[in-house]
């Protein structure tokens, strides 16, 4: 980084920045990714100050051939960023005024970097959720994929952690198939408030010039404009909501990780995750490490911190602009990097999971799985469910005691337990009739879940 001495204010102080304050307050480290959004945002305001006779058409026809050149510099990395012009936008300021002379010191003409900041970062957040959305479904296509080869693959569900009833594999992962669905509404909501233009509120109060803010909002594809300029400047709402958005996805992520984690674990061994997601041990020369779902689980607290930073930064803030908010951008940034390359290797990763249907099923004869359904057949036969509920927990118990399974008890061990046991009672203690028993929507049964695979499919595509 080279030096320059800032002219945008010197005129008031009597003594130049101190140089640390300098480097402290700089953001131009950080916030030059939003280049190509200040450029954009900066094309259409002088277009609309030239149509309102605020610039000269000559003015106009400068300032747009030295942001195209500034554009190509930093697309080539020959842009060179100067420390002491503090942020991205002075920086493209001096270049432009040094191409174009004095038509770019009339580029800020009827603006304030307060404005032009908080419209760079709705654009560029804008176009980050749109790569986000297309992360997302890329991986509810993998689910997908890997759900269709397994709708009949028979599991253990769990509560606490503990065997509870038999689900098929597919109806598993199609779970967090519907935490991604409402992900993506979310984020697609959110994306209707991000896109307003704050531009024209300028540094809290409007402007006096007599500007068009519905034309640069049009110009820039925004839904509509801010309606309260202090508001405008001040808002920093749309990153937490969008932030939050990054949380409960990292949240519903870090979810699969355990269970990817878990499910890999040899005690368990339903699945496997591709070598290429793993790494080993420097002293253990057996070890597999599940390394990417770890780190996922890892970088999850590390967006929910980013929320809490920018709850924290806003509280108790006074209108309008204050130069807290230059804080804004570095735990927005860092969830957008985080989330988008979360997505993109999770998307991979579930991609190259083999999966172990044997060691699914073992475990799924394990810890009487299909104890519902005895239930659920006594009630059938005209049992109070309660009654129900007790004959069975003494049957579990005896076979418990006896270390063998339900359906291996025999048909006069069972009556003794309730007399309204037939002959008919084994076709519900299998873990196929106990899927297939759970017929409905939302239910575990393979054609529900073929379904359901089908429509989600269909969703996606439309």
């Amino acid at each position: 980084m080279t030096t320059q001495d800032n002219k945008t204010w010197s005129g008031r102080f009597s003594e130049p920045v101190d140089e640390l304050v300098k480097r402290y307050t700089a953001s131009v480290e950080f916030d030059k990714r939003l280049a190509p959004f200040d450029i954009q945002a900066s094309l259409a305001h002088a277009t609309m100050l030239e149509a309102c006779g605020i610039i000269a058409t000559q003015d106009l026809t400068d300032i747009r051939r030295g942001l195209m050149q500034i554009k190509q510099e930093i697309l080539e990395g020959k842009f060179s960023w100067l420390l002491d012009l503090e942020d991205v936008h002075l920086n493209i300021e001096n270049r432009l005024t040094a191409l174009v002379g004095d038509a770019g010191k009339r580029l800020h003409t009827g603006r304030s970097r307060n404005d032009q900041v908080a419209t760079d970062v709705r654009l560029y957040l804008r176009h980050a959720i749109d790569e986000l959305q297309e992360g997302i479904r890329d991986l509810q296509y993998s689910i997908l994929d890997l759900a269709a080869r397994h709708i009949r693959t028979i599991m253990p569900g769990y509560t606490h952690l503990q065997v509870a009833q038999p689900v098929s594999f597919a109806h598993h992962l199609m779970a967090y198939f519907e935490m991604l669905k409402r992900d993506a509404e979310r984020i697609a909501d959110c994306r209707k408030r991000v896109n307003r233009l704050p531009l024209g509120a300028a540094a809290l109060a409007g402007t006096s010039y007599p500007i068009k803010r519905e034309m640069v909002a049009e110009l820039l594809g925004f839904d509509g404009v801010s309606e309260n300029s202090l508001d405008a400047v001040s808002d920093r709402d749309f990153i937490i909501e969008f932030t939050a958005c990054a949380a409960l996805i990292m949240t519903h992520l870090s979810r699969f990780s355990e269970e990817l984690i878990l499910w890999m674990n040899p005690r368990l061994g339903f699945i496997d995750i591709a070598d290429r997601f793993c790494t080993g041990s420097s002293i253990m020369p057996q070890k597999k490490n599940p390394d990417v779902p770890e780190l996922v689980r890892g970088k999850t607290g590390r967006v929910n911190g980013n929320l809490v930073s920018l709850l924290t930064l806003m509280k108790s803030q006074p209108l309008a602009y204050n130069k807290d908010n230059q804080e804004d951008k570095e735990p927005l940034f860092d969830s957008v990097d985080t989330l988008t390359q979360t997505l993109r290797i999770f998307s991979d990763m579930v991609r190259g999971i083999t999966v172990k249907p044997d060691a699914m099923r073992s475990a799924a004869m394990q810890g009487y799985a299909t104890a519902t359904d005895l239930a659920d057949y006594l009630v059938k036969k005209g049992l109070p469910f309660r009654d129900a509920h007790e004959a069975v927990a003494l049957a579990v118990r005896f076979a418990e005691q006896n270390s063998c399974d339900l359906s291996e008890l025999t048909l006069e061990k069972l009556k003794e337990f309730s007399p309204l046991v037939a002959d008919d009672v084994y076709s519900v203690l299998t873990l196929e009739g106990s899927l297939a028993s759970r017929d409905h929507i939302g239910g575990t049964a393979p054609r529900q879940v073929e379904a359901a695979i089908t429509k989600a499919r269909k969703d996606l595509e439309g």
